[in-house]
């Protein structure tokens, strides 16, 4: 009997210890706990949607993700729909919707329609959304900007003539607007040097000891902004010797949020150049003659200054001389009594002279071309007398 109430007992506590036990497996510190909900299988979003216009067409591109927002492998095709949000409009209008595959490049193409390809310029924004099968998204992806309206007008007639401070552009001034006025485009210039670079081992210098400078780049963007002369511009940065081919195309430009968007109109005929120094230096300026009697056994003179001419292809100068009584003609009597070198500094001791006679001066400069200037305003002075 005893031996029966021990057994009954054991089952007893046996069975508590299950009980428990089952507990702690359900609750228990450190161990599985309630079963998580299923996925929704939602594709990520697009983060790096991109579009460029060109003409009427929009080319869209973005990367396909791989996984689901539960970090899960994509199985499958994923349905993309397309839609673009006019600048003002409510919603996003749908474009399309294609099928692609997870981690591929996209690539999509927009025709615009007529409404959007003409009128102002204004931002039209790209989105793509990435639904699951049971037409479900994550949210729309990163807005791509471009300026839908009408592109601007190509331009027409563009011409290059060499100046002495660069190549000068020309072409036809921009049509009318809508209030009869240019309308307020920019002009990008594009600019490619045809000139073949020089190769050489290492820096050179030129006949001066200077070192010579480095190497054009092959191509060079010159951006004229709306509200400048619409139907010129003055390229600079040149250099002689060299040759150039310009093309043009006029773009219409819309700041939102401090990134600027351009909407392009198309290019131009391209225009070539070669750069060839046809220009004399400045006439020099500032010429003063000042006469001396002689001193210590040195005989009569006259020293003759003038403003330095800054040009970097300066060769020097060369000083003229007559005298008032030869001056019938403005042109009339003039020797040249500098060597036949030029003088390299602004100023001359002209020694071969007589007292009491009077003369007059003028100075001319040149480059390493041997283009010479026009003669500078004449200086006179009278030699004193013995």
């Amino acid at each position: 009997m005893q031996s029966a109430r021990i057994l009954r007992l054991a089952a007893r506590a046996t069975g508590i210890a299950a009980a428990f036990g089952a507990a702690l497996g359900v609750a228990g510190c450190g161990m599985p706990g309630a079963p998580l909900p299923p996925s929704l299988n939602l594709p990520d979003r697009v983060g790096d949607l991109s579009a460029v216009r060109s003409g009427g067409q929009v080319a869209l591109t973005w990367t396909m993700p791989t996984k689901n927002t539960d970090k899960l492998l994509l199985k499958g095709n994923v349905a993309v729909r397309v839609c673009r949000n006019e600048q003002g409009a409510a919603g996003c209008s749908a474009v399309t919707t294609v099928q692609l595959a997870p981690g591929a490049s996209a690539a999509f193409a927009d025709s615009l329609p007529a409404a959007l390809a003409a009128g102002q310029p204004r931002v039209l924004t790209y989105f793509v959304e990435l639904d699951n099968r049971k037409g479900r998204s994550a949210g729309l992806s990163n807005g791509a900007e471009i300026l839908a309206g009408e592109a601007p007008a190509a331009i027409a007639g563009l011409r290059a003539e060499m100046r002495r401070n660069g190549v000068l552009l020309r072409w036809t001034a921009a049509p009318p607007g809508p209030g009869g006025t240019p309308a307020p485009v920019a002009v990008r210039l594009d600019r490619k040097l045809l000139t073949p670079p020089v190769k050489n081992s290492g820096p050179q210098r030129n006949e001066q000891g200077l070192m010579a400078p480095p190497p054009e780049p092959p191509e060079r963007t010159l951006l004229i902004e709306a509200g400048a002369a619409t139907d010129r511009a003055l390229d600079k940065d040149i250099r002689f010797g060299e040759s150039y081919e310009y093309r043009a195309q006029r773009v219409a430009r819309v700041t939102l949020d401090g990134q600027t968007l351009e909407l392009a109109g198309p290019l131009s005929e391209s225009v070539r150049i070669d750069a060839v120094n046809v220009f004399p230096p400045g006439v020099p300026k500032g010429l003063a003659a000042v006469a001396t009697a002689g001193e210590n056994g040195a005989g009569p003179a006259i020293d003759l200054s003038w403003q330095a001419d800054t040009e970097a292809d300066l060769a020097g100068y060369i000083v003229y001389r007559r005298e008032p009584a030869a001056a019938s003609e403005s042109n009339a009597g003039w020797q040249r009594i500098s060597s036949a070198q030029p003088v390299v500094g602004p100023g001359y001791h002209d020694a071969n002279v007589e007292p009491g006679r009077a003369y007059e001066y003028a100075v001319s400069a040149i480059d390493q071309e041997g283009h010479e200037s026009a003669r500078s305003v004449v200086a006179e002075e009278t030699v004193p007398g013995p």
